[in-house]
């Protein structure tokens, strides 16, 4: 089943509480999930990672760069859940870890 971020509350340094379209909610650090490099750089400023926001068309937070996070692993990272078979890195090695699909090599 997907699952669709409905709202994000920023908590501190790079910590969110997401709340869900199933009614799940959860905390998530992001400093966990990505690496600050390419289009995640601009996330290691406070600031501009308080810019976050939901998009509601992409189901998933983001920011004004574009920086986004797959809401499949925000739901695994913030309930425990499992990820999707199709999500997890032992079935594409050479695919960036989930949560990585926006950052860019520099």
């Amino acid at each position: 089943m997907l699952h669709d971020v409905r709202r994000v509350e920023v908590l501190e340094a790079h910590r969110l509480r997401l709340g869900f379209d199933d009614g799940a909610e959860g905390d998530v650090d992001i400093a966990s999930l990505v690496r600050f490099e390419g289009v995640f750089a601009p996330l290691r400023e406070t600031v501009y990672f308080a810019r976050v926001r939901v998009d509601p068309e992409l189901g998933t937070i983001c920011w004004p760069n574009g920086a986004d996070i797959d809401p499949e692993v925000l739901y695994s990272a913030a309930t425990g859940a499992p990820l999707p078979d199709w999500a997890s890195p032992s079935r594409a090695p050479d695919l960036p870890a989930p949560g990585m699909e926006g950052s860019m090599p520099e």
